[in-house]
């Protein structure tokens, strides 16, 4: 016998539930992630306007910036494996601002 320990979740995955979800406060929870997953990527609109505008990337880690970029990759395929449209939409503007970043970091 060959036992599938650890890859119990090979399974089909479950019906997601119905958007908006009909039970209030998982309503709002469903809103307020897409809020969440918008303004998370647009409070780094400040660092790239820094390093564009003022032509400067001083203390602004490159590896630190790439590295965000490679997970924010990951979480990407990962959104777009499980269909998961917060995930997707919050990191494609993730990717898009961290390569302005590192971009900035290169240049200047």
């Amino acid at each position: 016998m060959v036992t599938r320990s650890g890859f119990h979740h090979l399974h089909a995955r479950k019906r997601k539930a119905p958007y908006p979800h009909p039970v209030r406060w998982k309503n709002f929870i469903d809103k307020l992630i897409y809020i969440a997953a918008l303004a998370g990527p647009i409070m780094t609109i400040p660092q790239v306007w820094k390093i564009f505008i003022e032509k400067t990337a001083a203390g602004v880690s490159l590896i630190s910036w790439a590295a965000f970029l490679v997970v924010a990759v990951c979480w990407l395929i990962y959104g777009f494996a499980h269909q998961d449209k917060p995930i997707i939409v919050s990191n494609i503007l993730w990717i898009i601002f961290e390569t302005m970043i590192v971009i900035g970091v290169i240049i200047y």
